[in-house]
């Protein structure tokens, strides 16, 4: 296992401990607490990229780790903060809903052989959740905008997803 499937798989089990953290404190010191864990975690996405293709460790299982990886935490994070009564279900299911859509046209994909890189939309849209998520974390007056520009954004992601790979549900009769 490389150092960046590693770094990956370390994002996955903090995936747990922030959700935990974030469902229990209500302090103003624990709530900074769990956002900078949350930014943390989320640069180890930066973090494992960069090595492996610096290292030239680019694997099968770390394309599908990382955007697991990465869906893991921001969609877990969100669905705490529908518990937590922060934001609105709606634009959540919207955000959930394309990233299933994405996984299954990923497995649908890997069924046939094929595996799906991260497209410029999909990084675009990590940036934009993980600023969000941020955002939302620290209850700014603005946030509810910055939610739905990102869901925008992910949406589009989802949709240039699908136009680049419908390909793969071409039938060969």
């Amino acid at each position: 296992m490389t150092l960046a499937s590693k770094i990956t798989l370390a994002r996955i089990f903090a995936t747990p401990v922030i959700v935990y953290l974030l469902l229990t404190t209500n302090t103003t010191y624990s709530r900074l607490f769990v956002i900078l864990l949350f930014v943390i975690t989320s640069l180890t996405d930066v973090i494992d990229g960069y090595l492996a293709r610096r290292l030239k460790q680019i694997t099968t299982l770390g394309k599908f780790l990382d955007p697991l990886a990465d869906k893991l935490l921001i969609t877990s994070v969100l669905i705490c903060m529908v518990e937590m009564r922060l934001v609105e279900s709606i634009p959540v299911i919207i955000i959930i809903a394309r990233e299933f859509a994405v996984t299954g046209l990923r497995l649908i994909a890997a069924g046939e052989g094929v595996v799906i890189d991260a497209s410029r939309w999909g990084k675009y849209k990590t940036i934009a959740q993980v600023v969000t998520v941020i955002i939302l974390l620290l209850r700014l007056d603005f946030a509810v905008i910055f939610l739905w520009l990102t869901v925008l954004i992910t949406v589009l992601s989802g949709f240039d997803y699908f136009k680049k790979n419908i390909r793969i549900f071409a039938y060969e009769g």
